[in-house]
């Protein structure tokens, strides 16, 4: 792939304040393009709680990288405001090339552990307007300048690559909703050569992941101690790269339509992390599963929960039939 290959591409990464968005925004910028950077959260007016990340700071980065950063405050659930994001790309740029939806804000409002008959109507659907009908409100009106030019690439990022159950209702709706909208705008694109798809990243070393293990960027390794999982985990350019791979693919109109993941793109593109690594969260997750099922010690609140989230994405999945009842076997002997 060419150093810059996105150099005369236009972007806009909504919800790139922090976390994959910003990874994101910074690898589009590396790979030449101008990134319009969006969120809430700028210099003097933090909109999330104990996080001191701002647009401002990655549009500098994006630019850092080689790019062009641009920090536009939107808020995404004001229809208002993202149409005048879009009127301001149309007005500076005539173009739009990459749409990434990565807005969340849905942390605070999970309640881990409740079913969903004890959950918080309020909170349920706070998460949903966030998460999901920002997603709709922003790729309606950004659509229309890819369809004027007959191009376009339309990334919703979720969480995970199957169709499993998530473990909690409002986060299993918000996750599922984003692959849905993707396949949705995929048909109603298709004519006008335009691409929209769901990608996840794997186990991400967001800025709150690294604080909450207590650890830095050049450190994080002291706290696979903590959680081995975390030996897997991946930095926010990762799927970064994979946005930039995508965008740089002549034949990206293939995927339209799919879901797909971080490590999955990596294999199939060659890209690597910044580290030089080159994850692969789905094989691991799997391998440590499987590690699980055939360990003679008594297992463990975590496993359990391993375990069963394993089952939840393979009861979505015919050919994982004989997988499906062992992973039934094992919950019902260690209950």
């Amino acid at each position: 792939m060419p150093d810059r290959p996105l150099r005369d591409q236009v972007a806009v990464v909504a919800g790139a304040t922090r976390g994959a968005g910003r990874g994101i925004a910074r690898m589009l910028g590396a790979a030449g393009a101008t990134v319009y950077c969006t969120g809430r959260s700028v210099r003097g007016r933090p909109a999330t709680p104990g996080r001191p990340e701002t647009l401002e700071e990655t549009a500098e980065r994006v630019t850092a990288e080689g790019g062009r950063g641009i920090a536009v405050r939107t808020d995404h659930t004001v229809e208002e405001e993202v149409e005048r994001l879009f009127a301001r790309v149309r007005s500076d740029s005539g173009r739009l090339d990459v749409l990434v939806n990565d807005i969340w804000g849905g942390d605070a409002l999970t309640e881990w552990g409740s079913p969903f008959w004890k959950l918080s109507i309020s909170k349920g659907q706070t998460l949903l307007e966030r998460a999901v009908h920002t997603h709709v409100i922003t790729s309606r009106h950004g659509a229309p300048l890819m369809v004027e030019q007959g191009s376009g690439l339309i990334v919703e990022v979720t969480d995970g690559d199957t169709l499993g159950y998530r473990g909690n209702l409002f986060y299993d709706l918000a996750k599922n909703a984003v692959i849905r909208l993707a396949t949705a705008m995929a048909a109603d694109l298709h004519a006008h050569r335009v691409t929209a798809l769901a990608l996840t990243p794997g186990f991400l070393r967001s800025e709150a992941v690294l604080d909450h293990f207590g650890v830095t960027e050049e450190n994080w390794r002291e706290a696979i101690g903590k959680d081995p999982y975390f030996a897997e985990s991946e930095t926010p350019a990762f799927v970064g790269r994979a946005v930039a791979a995508l965008a740089a693919d002549p034949n990206v109109g293939g995927k339209s339509g799919g879901l797909f993941s971080s490590w999955g793109l990596a294999r199939e593109y060659g890209f690597t992390d910044v580290d030089g690594r080159q994850p692969h969260w789905g094989s691991f997750f799997r391998s440590q599963v499987g590690r699980i099922l055939e360990q003679e010690t008594p297992p463990d609140d975590m496993d359990r929960f391993v375990v069963q989230t394993r089952l939840w994405q393979t009861e979505r999945d015919p050919a994982a039939g004989e997988e499906t009842q062992a992973l039934r076997a094992w919950l019902r002997q260690h209950r």
